[in-house]
């Protein structure tokens, strides 16, 4: 059931952060040596902590919207969690190395977002692999 309630909660987050993207007052510029990307629709820093733009928006809202469908069913939560945890750990990956941090120009993955990744890979883990065994051992008694 915790697997189920994680897919659940990260989604709704995930929605939630990727619907605050679309409203520009939410949105602070970004500071001069930012890195530079190609899509500047809605570009700027998201509750002036998280780099955005409309990519990244649509990005959190499929994660969001994946997650709370994928609350229907144990299953369906556990292979969220593992896709999370792996998609996730390769957008940190990507985030710490200057050359990938825009995500070949498209998508800002730098800043806090780093540590957004990694916390949202590392939750993904636990849940898809450490906490889904156990949910299996009582499904199965």
């Amino acid at each position: 059931m915790a697997t189920r309630y994680f897919a659940l909660i990260l989604g709704i987050f995930y929605a939630i952060v990727g619907v605050l993207g679309f409203f520009p007052p939410l949105l602070q510029s970004l500071p001069l040596d930012a890195p530079n990307v190609f899509v500047d629709f809605l570009k700027g820093s998201l509750l002036g902590i998280f780099p955005s733009n409309i990519l990244h928006n649509l990005v959190h809202l499929v994660v969001g919207i994946w997650g709370i469908a994928a609350y229907r069913s144990l299953a369906s939560s556990r292979i969220f969690a593992k896709s999370i945890a792996v998609i996730f750990g390769v957008l940190f990956v990507m985030g710490i190395i200057p050359v990938l941090r825009t995500t070949f120009g498209l998508i800002p993955l730098y800043g806090a977002n780093v540590v957004l990744h990694l916390v949202t890979a590392l939750l993904g883990v636990y849940f898809g692999w450490v906490v889904s065994e156990r949910e299996a051992l009582v499904v199965r008694q």
